[in-house]
């Protein structure tokens, strides 16, 4: 089918996006529009906050919104909020809540809180001579010039922390950068940040313009290429861990305190010196951390790039996670850098964000960091105490039972008799098949 371009669609309204989509695309088949008003709000005030969210929207998506209860937090008592479609995502995390509740809960420890943004600039000029020139003058006046865009910030106790001139001419001919750290305090910052630099650029291109350190030649060189923070924070930092005795690991899958202790550590390690399989393990842990990401209004696509790119630091991908067993005591924890915010965004504006902070008690911005931290670790230690003890597909594949019956329209009373009949079985896509035809006497 050839379609055609379209002018204006922003500018349509949004039934009249609707309709040129159904007519264009989709054969003018009603049926789609009333999939798509099904999931309409019946509150307009409410749908038009949610419409005005994002550009060109016609509909709402719909995510489960589950909750992982009986999380132990530094001695406070958490029901975490989790929107997440996959399969026992929420069950694990719950477990591997339930599973340490009695022995001491989950501890944090915020390491650092420092955000980074940078002015990348082009100019072609010794080194030295821009050095003096930054640290003689143009710091001062970054500074000076932007006390009117980070007066309500420093107010909160937040504000610029440091400003640094980086040479990159090694890597690429002339190339420097303005690196700059923030603090944000509650709020995750990047508008707050990105004006900041990008008064960064034309302070910058003033002062060289204004300078006699430099002669003409180079002031026309001078190129400002962008500014814009840094989804990497690695000084961001949270720590989260879980330890015990060994002896006190009570497993319930048959397997020995010592046996469990000793093929979880080796499954961590596995992933700290293999890539393929830390790939799967960071995944398994970023389901934790986004669900409750996603639930809080944060953006989860900058928390799993800051999640590998630091999962890489080194030049190799490794775990996030790390596990010892010295001394018989069982020590379980991950570092991980995160940028998330309270207010500002959706925080403000959707009601279940909002639902979600209150459920949280209102947590600070270092408080979410924790508890996110928390999430991730739960849903890894979850993962690997199935992969270690039963198999991961057991507990896996019995949540995905139902979506496989829906699928096949199954009745309540043959759901009913399917989490029966596998109460004892592993769940495969074929028995359920088998079993549903035999059901039906196909």
């Amino acid at each position: 089918m050839n379609h055609k371009p379209v002018e204006g669609f922003s500018k349509l309204t949004k039934q009249g996006k609707i309709d040129w989509l159904v007519n264009e695309y989709l054969e003018g088949n009603s049926e789609y529009q009333h999939i798509l008003n099904q999931y309409w709000n019946e509150n307009a005030d409410l749908q038009k906050l949610h419409d005005e969210f994002s550009e060109n929207t016609i509909s709402n998506f719909y995510m489960p919104y589950g909750i992982a209860p009986n999380f132990l937090i530094d001695g406070k008592l958490f029901a975490l909020p989790m929107a997440v479609e996959e399969s026992s995502v929420v069950a694990a995390a719950s477990k591997a809540a339930k599973f340490w509740i009695d022995k001491g809960g989950f501890k944090t420890t915020i390491i650092n809180n420092e955000k980074l943004g940078h002015t990348h600039f082009i100019f072609n000029v010794e080194p030295h001579k821009l050095l003096h020139f930054f640290n003689f003058n143009l710091k001062k006046k970054l500074m000076e010039a932007t006390e009117d865009i980070t007066a309500n910030m420093r107010n909160r106790g937040g504000g610029i922390l440091d400003i640094k001139l980086v040479d990159k001419t090694s890597e690429m001919p002339n190339y420097y950068q303005l690196k700059a750290s923030f603090d944000t305090v509650d709020s995750m910052g990047a508008n707050f940040i990105n004006s900041c630099l990008e008064q960064f650029g034309k302070t910058l291109k003033q002062e060289v313009a204004v300078s006699e350190d430099f002669s003409h030649e180079e002031k026309n060189s001078l190129q400002i290429v962008m500014n814009i923070l840094s989804n990497f924070t690695p000084d961001c930092i949270v720590r989260a861990e879980v330890s015990c005795k060994i002896e006190d690991l009570k497993d319930d899958s048959g397997i020995s305190n010592e046996e469990f202790a000793s093929k979880f550590k080796q499954a961590v390690t596995i992933a700290e010196i293999e890539p393929f399989r830390a790939t799967t393990h960071n995944k398994g842990i970023m389901n934790g951390v986004d669900a409750v990401v996603i639930a809080t209004g944060n953006d989860f696509r900058a928390t799993e790039a800051c999640a590998h790119a630091y999962a890489a630091r080194n030049g190799k991908y490794s775990s996030l996670t790390h596990c010892t067993t010295d001394n018989g005591i069982f020590r379980f924890w991950i570092d991980l850098p995160i940028s998330v915010g309270v207010v500002g965004g959706l925080t403000n504006l959707h009601p279940l964000v909002k639902f979600s902070l209150a459920l949280l008690g209102k947590p600070s911005a270092q408080e979410l960091m924790s508890i996110l931290a928390v999430s991730g670790l739960a849903q890894n230690f979850g993962a690997l105490r199935s992969l270690v003890t039963t198999g991961i597909q057991k507990g896996h594949m019995k949540m995905h039972l139902l979506n496989i019956l829906n699928q096949m329209g199954a009745t309540e009373e043959e759901k009913q008799h399917f989490v029966t009949y596998f109460k004892d079985k592993t769940v495969t896509h074929h028995e359920v098949i088998n079993e549903f035809n035999r059901l039906r006497g196909q």
